[in-house]
């Protein structure tokens, strides 16, 4: 985990998984790297909520996997679900329902999947696909963090790769100009700078 910069009740906190995600914002706004997967995310936004002062809000900038073709560029995520969750099964064990889908206020239409599994084989793919249109690592865990802190929260990911089979190495080459997309959109939808 990696703060950068203050939080103050009067502007967002953008929060990233890693720096290489982050490496073109050029802005006076806070940035909180959590580092990947739910377990990081989750814990290093809940310690700097909890630190007070909270930000205004929560904007989550990172790259997904697109799960169906045709999905390219920056998307507002409306849905956030966790794929790697068995709610039904332990519902039935416990009488309890855990890892419901959330809706995101102001969002958009892209369904996106959270989960500590990397999508690397086209067999996963396909079956998330009847769900979601975006993969990552870090949305929901963030957006269960957010809403506990009662911070509102928007998620925005672009698009890296087609997960399935050679995402990790499209990611890897993808990132830096996924990057870039992600300043333009945090420069055009968020008071920049101060």
């Amino acid at each position: 985990m990696e703060l950068i910069g203050e939080i103050t009740p009067d502007r967002p906190l953008l929060v990233l998984a890693v720096k290489e995600e982050a490496q073109f914002l050029d802005t006076d706004l806070p940035i909180l790297l959590t580092g990947m997967g739910k377990v990081n995310a989750a814990t290093s936004l809940a310690t700097v909520l909890g630190r007070g002062p909270r930000p205004s809000a929560v904007i989550n900038l990172g790259t997904a996997g697109a799960l169906r073709p045709g999905w390219t560029g920056t998307h507002v995520v409306g849905t956030v679900i966790q794929h790697d969750l068995d709610g039904e099964l332990l519902a039935t064990l416990t009488g309890e329902t855990y890892g419901e889908p959330l809706a995101l206020p102001d969002g958009g239409e892209a369904t996106l999947a959270t989960g500590d599994a990397f999508i690397s084989a086209e067999a996963a793919r396909a079956r998330l696909a009847e769900r979601a249109t975006l993969v990552d690592m870090e949305g929901y865990a963030l957006a269960v963090a957010a809403g506990l802190a009662g911070v509102p929260i928007r998620i925005v990911k672009h698009v890296s790769d087609e997960a399935g089979d050679g995402a990790a190495r499209t990611w890897r080459e993808s990132v830096a100009d996924c990057a870039r997309a992600l300043a333009e959109w945090a420069e055009a939808h968020t008071p920049y700078r101060s």
